[in-house]
């Protein structure tokens, strides 16, 4: 994996966290600047979700026996959890659904730290 990537969706997940908890806090809904700030964190994803696919596909795999199928699953996982909380927070037009993309996006860094983690053979299993 490619780790100042990594890096980089972790930082943008949690910056966007703290942003749309902010709203929240604020008792604000969601607001198409949150949109695009999860749409810069997809991207950056989907970018992660791309390098690993060559690395797997150019022969490299995670360290440890079985790891590839728990990494492919989180693989497949962490570009899927923005959008699905922004549809919920599409039906939330107030402070809950700033807080259900804000509780995403944490969830997205937590999911990106457990591939990385799996990646380096930390417990792939």
């Amino acid at each position: 994996m490619f780790t100042p990537l990594t890096v980089t969706v972790v930082v943008t997940a949690l910056l966007l966290a703290v942003w749309c908890g902010y709203a929240s806090f604020r008792d604000q809904p969601v607001k198409d600047w949150h949109y695009a700030g999860a749409a810069v964190v997809e991207l950056l994803t989907l970018a992660q979700a791309v390098v690993s696919t060559v690395a797997l596909a150019g022969g490299d795999r995670p360290a440890g026996d079985g790891s590839t199928l728990v990494f492919v699953c989180y693989l497949v996982a962490v570009p899927l959890c923005l959008p699905i909380t922004a549809v919920v927070s599409l039906t939330e037009r107030n402070r809950w659904g700033s807080a259900t993309v804000a509780a995403g996006a944490v969830v997205l860094a937590v999911l990106q730290v457990r591939l990385a983690d799996v990646w380096a053979g930390a417990g792939g299993v």
